[in-house]
């Protein structure tokens, strides 16, 4: 019997709402410096929420060339200009791939391209039919951003691209994993973005209850509140995040420098609700298992865990009662963070983006904290490491992202 391959992260790079690129965004993540403000991308007078995560920093022109920022959508931009500073930063070149028929990429979002369908349908409304960008469909069918990046890095493997609300990210993380433990790939390039700060999107999560009102909006610092008592709902974000991903013979004869294993993953389904969570954290406390059972560890070897923990009143208990199911006890002795008490929820990029915070944590061993935990909940009193990050050597991480749909998707990570 062939031995199981071991998987690696072998570079990785983001577009968050607090910066442009890893280090700067993690810098800012351990410092409790939220990058929630009022929305800039269009007027707000007429909504509750004001707020969001943009990435403001983050400008096309410095990735893209003209005509693709003209013709594509902004999470396209966003999805291709991560790929490309991954590239870049970890010294990734297209001809150190012996076999581009073993290279992948796997693609991530929730939301595809509204802007670009906000935007033709108030044309076509307003001008009719021959004003509709014939790139309009392009754009929709989001999966042409990863054929693009595919296209840059002659990346000529199975191309997968997931739309599988807030667990996209981590699934395709797992897929990746998955595709090289049975020796399909070598490599992929697993990317996860979102851009969904648009009239239509928030005018929907406002009328779905799902997002906060407007207590906040003088202070936008103070409005991602997960597992305080005071939350609301979640904070829309956009960004991106790309993991370089491979087999671990691979990257050492390609000379790259692992930087973690993935060492196990899971999915289930609540089969329950198109948004709300199963009450009882059934299939939410089972993928935990399968992911522990997966990296074959016992629960008590987990060091650390990144929360999906969005600010909603629903999650953050169920959340919390799935980890108490699976770890007993122990949930009580482990840190516990949610990296969107400063970025907000980036949607389909949340797995990519929160899974490199967790990488970062194990290799400089420092817990992010999860800010404005000011009101202690009763029904949320495990240690979400309150306020302030905290020093701790880490080796073993699980992230969780549970998404719309009842879509759960648990990753473990180890240090090498």
């Amino acid at each position: 019997m062939n031995k199981e391959r071991k998987v690696v992260v072998s570079g990785m790079e983001m577009i968050s709402p607090l910066g442009v690129g890893v280090e700067q965004s993690w810098k800012k993540l351990i410092q409790g410096i939220s990058g929630i403000k009022r929305i800039s991308f269009f007027e707000v007078e007429k909504f509750k929420c004001k707020l969001a995560g943009e990435c403001t920093d983050f400008f096309p022109e410095e990735f893209l060339d003209k005509k693709f920022i003209r013709r594509y959508d902004r999470m396209f931009h966003l999805f291709v200009s991560s790929a490309l500073l991954t590239a870049k930063t970890w010294n990734f070149k297209a001809e150190d791939i012996k076999d581009p028929f073993r290279f992948s990429v796997i693609g991530a979002c929730a939301l595809s391209a509204p802007s670009t369908l906000e935007e033709n349908y108030k044309n076509y409304l307003t001008f009719g039919p021959k004003k509709v960008s014939p790139f309009c469909v392009i754009n929709v069918a989001g999966n042409t951003a990863a054929g693009e990046v595919a296209r840059i890095f002659n990346a000529r493997g199975p191309l997968f691209f997931l739309q599988e609300a807030c667990s996209a990210g981590t699934k395709a993380l797992g897929l990746a994993a998955q595709l090289i433990k049975m020796n399909i790939i070598d490599i992929a390039f697993v990317i996860g973005a979102d851009a969904g700060i648009t009239p239509t999107i928030i005018a929907s999560l406002e009328n779905l209850g799902a997002i906060v009102d407007d207590r906040w909006n003088e202070k936008p610092h103070k409005a991602s509140r997960p597992f305080d008592k005071l939350r609301k709902g979640f904070i829309p974000a956009e960004g991106a995040g790309c993991l370089i991903v491979e087999a671990y013979e691979h990257a050492l004869k390609r000379g790259a420098k692992p930087l973690v294993e993935i060492a196990g993953f899971a999915a289930t389904c609540d089969a329950y609700h198109p948004t709300a969570p199963e009450p009882e954290a059934i299939s939410i406390a089972k993928c935990i298992k399968l992911a522990l059972e997966s990296a074959k560890i016992k629960p008590e070897e987990i060091d650390y865990i990144n929360a999906h923990g969005t600010g909603t009143p629903l999650n953050d208990i169920i959340e919390t009662k799935a980890i108490k199911e699976v770890f007993k006890d122990q949930a009580y002795k482990i840190p516990i963070s949610s990296n969107k008490s400063m970025i907000g929820h980036t949607w389909g990029a949340a797995g990519t983006i929160e899974t490199i915070f967790s990488i970062k944590t194990i290799l400089e061993g420092i817990i992010p904290p999860t800010i404005n935990l000011e009101n202690p909940d009763p029904e949320c009193d495990l240690d979400y490491v309150p306020n302030f990050s905290r020093r701790k050597e880490v080796k073993t991480v699980l992230k969780n992202s549970f998404g719309f749909g009842g879509i759960n998707a648990c990753l473990i990570l180890r240090a090498l």
